[in-house]
């Protein structure tokens, strides 16, 4: 059902449409605090990539390289995505993580990486029919502001 799809990079138009969409994954967000955060990514080279049908946004990912040391080439990352909960099952998901992985490879990324909260079973089930394996433990720590 991916008639009618488009993938692209995300605008400052779809601010509003992308703050709707981490409200839905359960990150309270503002279109102001989403404008704000995308206009970096963007700057750097790493806009979001939406999905649109019909003149909607249904579907976000966002994407990064990092170049370490342990690799002898960059790693991309996913590091988030969601769909609408109307257009889930449409094979939104599945058509954004393809753009990335093309996306990445273009940017010379001899791997891929998915963060996945790991309270989110339905989402790691939906990367491993993609093909992606449970590799690695991620921690975490709030620095705090100031």
């Amino acid at each position: 059902m991916r008639e009618g799809l488009s993938i692209r990079d995300a605008t400052a138009a779809d601010a509003e449409a992308l703050a709707d969409l981490f409200v839905e994954l359960g990150y309270p967000v503002t279109s102001a605090e989403v404008l704000a955060r995308l206009q970096p990514l963007t700057g750097a080279g790493r806009p979001p990539l939406v999905a649109v049908r019909d003149g909607a946004v249904v579907g976000l990912l966002t994407w990064s390289v990092m170049h370490v040391l342990h690799r002898p080439g960059p790693v991309g990352r996913v590091s988030t995505l969601v769909v609408t909960e109307r257009a889930r099952g449409q094979g939104i998901g599945a058509a954004l993580v393809a753009a990335a992985e093309a996306r990445l490879k273009q940017q010379g990324c001899i791997l891929i990486e998915v963060t996945s909260n790991m309270r989110r079973a339905e989402a790691h089930a939906f990367y491993e029919r993609l093909g992606y394996e449970r590799t690695s433990y991620r921690f975490a720590k709030p620095l705090g502001s100031g």
